[in-house]
């Protein structure tokens, strides 16, 4: 059951297009809490708000802000959506957020394929300024879309992680897609999502990728990242060219997500109908015998199209643009296979839309 406390907003500590980061005392001194002003309105210094609890009561770490969910200064508040397709339906924040689908219909209205554009799908929201990164160093006249699920986080607008990278032009356009909202296109489906970046944004590749929060719960299936699966599979079934980003780590302490992760594992031996390209980072030594080994031992190696790939130096070009990445609490450097892995998907991107 959800936790709500009644407050007071006692300084903004941030603003930017869809979220306001904000202090609230809710009897026991200042706590963080965010704002989402395309739900409930913005909120001022001073104002009387209710804020949902809950994560921080669970001790959650990407998702640990109260979240205000009514402003009391305010009687009322509407303002109306572009279309008539509701996203976070059948609950008391349902909006209408409209649909490129609504808005492009004569471009999309036929639309099956996505003409071979390279797809990059994977797992973990840290991942995808390195996917952005070496796409743009290989390809700097191409256009790169951005497709966010709704795998984790639902608004757009809390991912810092985007918000630098528009700053940086790394991303040229954002689509969020089934329940995940805030995009500079909202998509019904994540097959729409891509016909639109295609079709609509006019994307050479497309990196998919849900929010930040992925959620786990150790057993084999309880994951969101196994929507990397379904897709890869979208991709396919649209005429494209589907790349699998791998989650590998040698920092983590988990003996699950060692090496190969058994989220990339699980997703390619049963979630992937389709056979995909699955980039390996050419990172030599025990680290790379470990990542074929992994792949071998869970027959991904006899499924998909296993490639080597020599990718630039991602840490380097991530320092370049200023991005200071965290995955799972550790700095890039702690753990530089994960975002080589991902740097290696792009490179394949990068080579489809070159022709090389």
């Amino acid at each position: 059951m959800p936790s709500f406390k009644t407050g007071r907003v006692t300084s903004l500590l941030q603003e930017r297009a869809g979220l306001q980061r904000v202090q609230v005392d809710l009897g026991s001194g200042a706590e963080r809490a965010y704002v989402l002003p395309q739900l409930t309105g913005p909120v001022s210094e001073g104002d009387r708000v209710v804020v949902n609890t809950t994560a921080v009561e669970l001790g959650l770490g990407t998702g640990g802000w109260h979240v205000v969910h009514w402003n009391l200064e305010r009687d009322a508040w509407s303002e109306r959506g572009p279309g008539h397709i509701i996203k976070a339906r059948y609950t008391s924040l349902q909006t209408d957020v409209g649909s490129a689908e609504e808005h492009f219909d004569r471009e999309l209205a036929d639309i099956d394929s996505i003409d071979g554009m390279p797809v990059v799908a994977a797992a973990l929201h840290s991942q995808l300024p390195a996917v952005a990164a070496v796409f743009k160093a290989g390809a700097p006249g191409a256009r790169l879309a951005y497709v966010m699920t709704d795998g984790a986080a639902l608004p757009l607008a809390l991912s810092d992680l985007v918000a630098d990278l528009r700053d940086q032009s790394l991303i040229d356009a954002t689509i969020t897609c089934g329940h995940a909202f805030g995009g500079d296109y909202e998509a019904v489906s994540v097959f729409s999502a891509l016909a639109v970046a295609r079709h609509v944004v006019h994307a050479d590749a497309t990196v998919v990728v849900m929010g930040p929060g992925i959620v786990g719960t150790g057993t084999r299936l309880g994951f969101t990242g196994i929507e990397v699966g379904p897709v890869l599979d979208a991709t396919a079934g649209l005429g494209g060219l589907p790349i699998a980003c791998l989650r590998v780590s040698f920092a983590d302490e988990r003996p699950r997500h060692q090496g190969v992760s058994h989220h990339t594992l699980t997703t390619l031996r049963l979630a992937t109908q389709s056979r995909v390209t699955v980039p390996v980072p050419a990172v030599g030594g025990a680290e790379e015998a470990r990542i074929r080994a992994d792949l071998q031992a869970a027959g991904i190696t006899d499924r998909h199209d296993v490639v080597t790939v020599e990718a630039p130096d991602v840490l380097t070009l991530l320092g370049g643009h200023g991005l200071g990445i965290t995955s799972m609490g550790r700095p890039a450097e702690a753990d530089p296979v994960l975002f080589q892995a991902a740097g290696a998907a792009a490179a394949v991107a990068v080579d489809h839309v070159l022709g090389t």
